[in-house]
């Protein structure tokens, strides 16, 4: 059995797998009532107060591994019950005070929330206002901020404490990029899942005679490791998908396309991930008008799989919980039926009992060196910059790749200034680029490494060679 980075991961994906389980044994109405017990047997509590509480919030994740709540537009929800560990007084007084006569905290507070009893300083949290004037003045550093560890994760700044002191999140400022889902220590954040309509989808197949293909981003690379990336499609394969395409060779369209675009429009961000694109719209509305019209990597590929079967169903399969916004956005064009995480298909393998390692390998080889290294970040640019030489554009790129929101921030900022030394915004929300995505198996430095090296495997395949390759195997299918 893998061995999962926390408990919560490992938590999640038990529940996951037996949502798919029981989906695929026709039995999720009434079995999955019985999912809390099996996965907190009991008698004793080893996670929280009482194993009633710890049944109790595993119900919760087994709502949001059948797709939440449905009136909530967000993809990621908070779990109320699990939401009650972290400290609620975000301005506190530390060991540090020494009750000291020059009482510099008492006279930088606004509000008069300090006062100083028995020689050392109180905060009144009812008028506290959290402007942070006291933990500037105090010389002994004794006053610090407690925040939220969800808060402090949250790049757009749209989790805050709610009235009942648990977490909020604010749907007009959230940009679905996960971070809080991973830096919430008790797991009380969580994002919807649709496997479910996964597994349906591929019952339907056989059912009803259309195709299932998986889309797999080029960052799935070393993600379930020991297997092969040859394994890895041989499992899909198991699974019961009808073939297996890489999201890669929707990134070299997407390269070839967004090239022409820069040239044609001079300044221009990228579109490739949602989480970024979200933020521009959110954050920064007046410069929507820079974000590149080029559909993202899933929807051209999903595009490209349509146009030879417009029945088949497309399930996109990559690191990213802001794909499954893109998706309900209706931003992919109906060219995409589905949207999993790496975590999700870890626990469809499990729900079936496929040993990857056990496997033989299949062959997956579409896309360029550069359309796989689109997952980490400056991969964008580089491909860009290859296009616009392939095609004989005469322009001259200078790329701003951004890795995390604060560096797109930055970049953002200056755009708007007037002061952006650059002409294309390589916009990524996760740090390091969709190699550590909040959906992903493994978060580590090596993820980049892996990509890289399986970008290697198609060395001296170009850009515009893998786009013609495809196009004339659509060609010859419809014929």
């Amino acid at each position: 059995m893998r061995t999962f980075e926390t408990k919560i991961q490992e938590l999640k994906t038990s529940v996951l797998t037996e949502v798919a389980r029981l989906t695929w044994e026709d039995r999720l109405p009434t079995g999955v009532l019985d999912v809390p017990e099996k996965i907190i047997p009991g008698p004793n509590a080893s996670l929280r107060c009482c194993i009633y509480k710890e049944r109790a919030i595993i119900g919760s994740r087994v709502k949001m591994a059948m797709g939440g709540d449905k009136t909530n537009p967000s993809v990621v929800e908070v779990l109320p019950i699990a939401c009650d560990e972290c400290p609620v007084t975000e301005m506190a007084v530390g060991p540090s005070c020494r009750g000291c006569l020059a009482t510099r905290c008492v006279h930088a507070c606004p509000k008069d929330a300090i006062t100083i009893v028995n020689h050392r300083a109180q905060i009144d949290h009812d008028k506290c206002v959290l402007c942070g004037k006291c933990l500037n003045a105090c010389q002994y550093s004794a006053i610090v901020r407690n925040q939220r560890p969800c808060e402090k994760g949250c790049p757009a700044k749209a989790i805050s404490m709610g009235p009942d002191k648990k977490a909020s999140i604010d749907i007009n400022q959230c940009i679905s990029c996960g971070s809080c889902v991973n830096q919430c220590p008790f797991g009380a954040i969580q994002d919807k899942s649709w496997i479910v309509d996964a597994v349906q989808m591929l019952q339907g197949g056989a059912h009803w005679g259309y195709r299932t293909y998986a889309v797999i981003a080029p960052s799935i690379a070393g993600q379930f490791a020991p297997a092969s990336y040859g394994q890895l499609v041989a499992g899909l394969k198991a699974l019961g998908f009808s073939g297996v395409a890489e999201v890669a060779l929707g990134a070299d369209l997407v390269a070839g396309r967004e090239s022409e675009e820069l040239v044609e429009k001079g300044t221009l961000t990228s579109s490739c991930c949602p989480g970024f694109v979200g933020y521009v719209k959110k954050k920064h509305p007046e410069l929507e008008g820079y974000i590149s019209h080029t559909p993202s990597p899933m929807v051209m590929i999903g595009l490209h799989l349509k146009e030879r079967e417009p029945d088949a169903k497309v399930i996109f399969i990559g690191p990213c919980v802001a794909k499954k916004k893109e998706f309900q956005l209706g931003r992919t064009m109906n060219a995409v039926d589905c949207v999993l995480t790496y975590e999700e298909l870890y626990a469809l393998f499990a729900a079936r009992d496929i040993d990857l390692t056990k496997l033989g390998e299949e062959a997956l080889d579409e896309a360029s060196p550069y359309g796989r290294n689109f997952a980490r970040s400056g991969g964008v640019s580089q491909a860009v910059a290859q296009a616009m030489a392939e095609k004989g554009l005469d322009f001259d790129l200078k790329a701003v790749p951004c890795s995390g929101i604060d560096q797109c921030n930055t970049a953002l900022l200056k755009l708007k200034a007037g002061k952006l030394d650059g002409n294309f915004i390589e916009g990524m929300a996760c740090e390091g680029g969709c190699v550590q995505g909040a959906g992903c198996l493994v978060r580590s430095p090596k993820n980049r490494m892996d990509v890289e090296s399986h970008a290697k495997q198609a060395e001296g395949r170009g850009i515009l060679a893998a786009v013609q390759a495809a196009q004339d195997s659509k060609e010859a299918a419809k014929a």
